[in-house]
């Protein structure tokens, strides 16, 4: 009893995530991909996003050749049943979908053919390996403005191999390619190193757009305690973050 008379008290968050309004990055449609995987949990997640501020949700499944082969069409669907669940359980959210393409030649295919699920209806998400640097990204990230896209990289803070020189993301930037941080980072969920180019990104001023990147409770319990960060409070009083633009 007496140690919990001393545990220090947590601290509470002094914001939220109204001032952005949208998440345009998490996997909340169940069980297509590494997300979240039945309806309630589904709808639970949503509902916490709706109680840290968040007005609109635009969610991301991976489509990812080797393993989430999804569709459009699968996506589409399961986005209908979302929005059909919270409509049964009176939620009243903007509740949206897109994707998180994986780069690789599915990617390009469906580029090809302007199969392509996009945020907002102009932005196109997608992400890299997490081991090899693409010989192929600049090619690709013009392939994608070729046919009427803005690309926007996700969490790019998480490939070991652009961590080295802050002129790696200036580079990428400069091709036209929008960057989307994910909040967590910040928070050191993915490691020191992650978090470290996070705060380099948000010090350069690198960064368009931030996500959530929510797949299960605890990057939701993440997200809430990331709001107490100097780093996090900074992007959302103090800088010209696009998500209300999606």
């Amino acid at each position: 009893m007496l140690f919990n008379l001393f545990k220090k008290k947590e601290k509470k968050p002094e914001i939220d995530f109204s001032s952005i309004k949208t998440d345009i990055h998490s996997h909340l449609i169940p069980g297509i991909d590494d997300g979240a995987a039945t309806m309630d949990e589904s709808i639970i997640l949503i509902q916490r996003m709706m109680d840290f501020g968040f007005k609109k949700i635009v969610t991301t499944p991976h489509i990812m050749a080797d393993y989430y082969r999804n569709t459009s069409d699968i996506i589409l669907r399961g986005l209908d049943a979302v929005r059909e669940e919270l409509h049964q359980r009176n939620i009243a959210v903007e509740f949206d979908a897109a994707a998180e393409y994986y780069l690789d030649e599915t990617f390009e295919n469906k580029l090809e053919k302007g199969d392509i699920l996009t945020l907002g209806g102009k932005y196109v998400l997608f992400e890299l390996s997490f081991v090899n640097y693409p010989k192929n990204l600049f090619e690709v990230i013009e392939k994608i403005q070729d046919k009427g896209y803005t690309p926007i990289l996700a969490h790019p803070e998480r490939y070991p191999y652009l961590g080295g020189e802050i002129e790696n993301y200036q580079q990428i930037k400069e091709s036209g390619c929008y960057l989307q941080l994910n909040i967590l980072s910040l928070a050191g969920y993915y490691g020191k190193p992650a978090q470290k180019i996070a705060e380099s990104l948000a010090e350069n001023y690198l960064i368009d757009f931030i996500g959530s990147d929510l797949h299960r409770s605890k990057h939701a319990d993440g997200l809430y305690q990331s709001l107490t960060t100097p780093y996090v409070h900074k992007l959302l009083t103090d800088y010209q973050l696009q998500n209300e633009l999606i």
